[in-house]
């Protein structure tokens, strides 16, 4: 199990309690010094450094991740971790819930966006419970919310990279239509190959359709 910022403790403490060992990635100099003072360390491993950097899939398979995570990298965290989902059995975190649910949104809704597809194209995500602010001393401006992420073998798309740009370069206008966000991309006849309509918008699209669209062009590109 991999505890992400551990901090003062508040979830470390627990663990060590019920764990035989616990490895936590930690950024901060005086709090790895705390750690060490507070825990003997044939329970508990300190990765000191930034999370965005650490390389989950080095500690081998069937990890298990948790934490509380930084709400200002929660995304690129998000996607760093993706990277290592076929090392990884579970992750449970805690974000700001409007992040959460992003995440676990579904397709023609205001909250689907990059997030959404992007991890679900990685996980199956459920969001387990609602944290109030008034959860936190001193009591945040934000609410959060915990949510589960479960790998799943993702949809095959035979170039992940190109997947990430076209879902990029698709919600980097919302309001727009593929016609415009994608028209780097795909002309009116590409739309007409893959069944879509041009006039519609990326949160309408399935991860599905992203999978599919990202493979069309892909062999389009080879030809």
């Amino acid at each position: 199990m991999i505890e992400i910022g551990p901090g003062l403790g508040a979830l470390t403490d627990p663990l060590v309690a019920r764990l035989k060992h616990l490895h936590v990635v930690e950024i901060d100099r005086d709090i790895v010094a705390r750690l060490k003072q507070a825990f003997p360390a044939d329970r508990l491993t300190i990765h000191e450094g930034d999370a965005l950097q650490f390389d989950f899939a080095a500690l081998g398979t069937d990890l298990r991740v948790v934490g509380n995570l930084p709400y200002n990298i929660s995304t690129p965290l998000l996607f760093h971790l993706a990277q290592s989902a076929p090392h990884i059995r579970d992750i449970h975190v805690m974000l700001q819930k409007e992040v959460v649910e992003r995440m676990v949104a579904q397709p023609s809704s205001s909250e689907y966006g990059r997030l959404s597809v992007m991890l679900q194209y990685r996980f199956q995500l459920e969001k387990v419970l609602d944290v109030p602010a008034d959860a936190f001393r001193p009591t945040p401006k934000v609410e959060s919310a915990v949510v589960r992420l479960l790998p799943r073998k993702p949809g095959v798309a035979c170039d992940e990279a190109l997947l990430a740009r076209l879902v990029a370069a698709a919600f980097a206008q919302r309001r727009k239509t593929l016609r415009n966000t994608l028209k780097g991309f795909f002309d009116a006849e590409d739309f007409a190959a893959l069944g879509l309509d041009p006039g519609t918008r990326a949160q309408n699209l399935s991860v599905a359709d992203f999978v599919g669209a990202t493979n069309y062009l892909a062999r389009k590109q080879m030809v």
